[in-house]
């Protein structure tokens, strides 16, 4: 190789590593995300009105708007009667007010679609809010959405929880490949609420189908999932995933107010605090 032709290869050896630093910086630039759930309309007065959802969720829109995150996402249970006209509208009428530059996504939860949902559910849900399962992409993060039903009750739904299972097996493969970082699962019901051994209750996911995902999830780098369903916070681990369940922007059932949970990606490294819909900061220092 001549020393013309010698520069011209250094010089493009060394144009392509400035590139892929370049592309490496900016994947990791670190960003913000918020995870709603459980705005449940209706739950309050047992299905009479839903003017304390209004309130709860519209203040949690106006910090949204105010803070700039990445994306919002709501973790499932949007109404509290599945179907509910009145209560859909109003749902999507305050969704509606947030910024649209700021990304929006929803998921089924069991008041979205029953407890033992039929294909006429899913169907119905989807008509109203889009796929119940999909991924999120923002800065490197990959988050892979999750019709949790499917897992809990997937009686009368097979064909369609055959057919998130196998695509679901194709988005952790893909991600794992394509070095995801991190690698975040969103649902509605939490897999355990603080030990992965668990006895199977409500708001968990049967142990039996709990123990097959979560050596999945493990094996492929699953960093965190983000539930909601419970009403309160709760906490646990598997292996060095991370199970967190979020409380409610809506109706609390335990000591937890309503809220939200600011989640920070940072060089890859996930952190994340719930807030009172009272005490959100006024903004997220990165």
């Amino acid at each position: 190789m001549n020393i013309v032709n010698s520069t011209k290869s250094f010089v493009i050896a060394f144009a392509l590593i400035i590139i892929s630093f370049g592309a490496t910086a900016q994947q990791q630039k670190p960003f913000f995300f918020i995870q709603m759930t459980d705005t449940q309309f209706g739950f309050f007065t047992d299905n009479k009105d839903f003017k304390k959802e209004t309130e709860n969720f519209e203040k949690a829109i106006t910090a949204a708007n105010r803070l700039r995150p990445a994306f919002v996402i709501v973790t499932g249970d949007l109404v509290n009667l599945p179907g509910d006209v009145a209560q859909i509208n109003e749902y999507k009428r305050i969704v509606k007010l947030l910024d649209p530059s700021i990304p929006i996504y929803h998921l089924a939860g069991n008041h979205d679609v029953n407890n033992d949902p039929k294909t006429a559910d899913i169907k119905a849900h989807r008509k109203e809010f889009g796929r119940d399962y999909y991924t999120i992409k923002h800065n490197g993060m990959h988050g892979i959405v999750l019709n949790s039903l499917y897992f809990k009750s997937p009686g009368f739904v097979e064909q369609e929880a055959k057919a998130q299972d196998k695509w679901l097996l194709k988005e952790l493969k893909k991600a794992k490949r394509n070095g995801a970082n991190p690698l975040l699962v969103f649902q509605h019901h939490g897999w355990f609420l603080t030990d992965p051994a668990e006895k199977d209750a409500y708001f968990n996911i049967p142990l039996d189908t709990r123990t097959k995902y979560l050596n999945l999830f493990n094996e492929q780098g699953v960093s965190h999932v983000f539930a909601g369903h419970y009403h309160r916070n709760a906490f646990g681990k598997s292996g060095p995933m991370e199970m967190v369940t979020t409380g409610p922007v809506g109706k609390p059932l335990g000591q937890d107010p309503s809220g939200i949970r600011i989640v920070i990606v940072k060089d890859g490294k996930v952190t994340h605090q719930y807030y009172s819909l009272d005490a959100i900061p006024e903004e997220i220092a990165l």
